[in-house]
């Protein structure tokens, strides 16, 4: 499983021959602009939630490419309605795609379209996929929710936002890691705009004197699992 970080919560994941991106934010993003949307591929599209800062690039990617879009009812239906394919999941539910399991586990927030119409209820994924494991937290706060994941699942990577503000920070972070069991974090959702702006090298310092990991990747640097 290859993972690539595209900016802010931007991810590709590679899993054998499918490539999966998650939360497409690209164009609207200037820390992003060495990336070309036009050369991504894509054969699914995820998406935690309807703010624009995870939705803006989904569209044009999805018509490129004809990737099917997974989220929660309300967002897939905006994507079917524009011509879209779309999987539509919620809470609690999961589905063997053709790379792995997917879950679509609780996250809380907020989740509007940028027009401001309601986009249904946020949420994360846990993916089972290529004998690796992964939790995707999207933009969340800290919540006893996450325990229950490691009842199922023992995790390899859990992908946490940490800009605070808007999500939970790095205090919060570490606590969800202990939460879901996982000690290899690797840090999205931060320096994009002046709210989440963080000090890298005390974030990784707070992670590591509690035994932890944290990886903070240049974009469009990728790790394998």
């Amino acid at each position: 499983m290859k993972i690539t970080f595209y900016g802010h919560a931007s991810l590709g994941i590679q899993v054998g021959d499918v490539n999966i991106l998650v939360d497409p934010f690209i164009t609207g993003n200037p820390n992003a602009s060495h990336i070309d949307i036009d050369t991504l591929e894509a054969d699914y599209i995820l998406v935690t939630h309807a703010h624009q800062d995870h939705i803006l690039d989904v569209e044009a990617i999805a018509k490129r490419t004809g990737a099917m879009i997974v989220s929660n009812f309300e967002i897939v239906t905006h994507f079917e309605n524009l011509g879209l394919e779309g999987h539509p999941m919620n809470h609690g539910g999961q589905w063997d795609f053709e790379f792995g399991n997917v879950k679509y586990v609780q996250a809380i927030h907020t989740s509007s379209f940028p027009d401001g119409s309601y986009g249904g209820q946020p949420g994360g994924f846990v993916i089972e996929g290529e004998h690796k494991n992964i939790y995707i937290a999207g933009d969340t706060a800290l919540t006893y929710d996450m325990k229950l994941i490691p009842l199922q699942t023992k995790l390899d990577l859990a992908i946490l936002p940490i800009g605070d503000n808007f999500t939970m920070g790095i205090k919060d972070a570490i606590i969800t890691s202990d939460f879901v069991q996982c000690d290899k974090i690797l840090g999205c959702h931060f320096d994009t705009f002046g709210y989440i702006e963080i000090d890298h090298d005390d974030a990784k310092q707070q992670f590591f004197e509690k035994g932890k990991d944290l990886m903070l990747l240049e974009i469009g640097e990728s790790i394998e699992l």
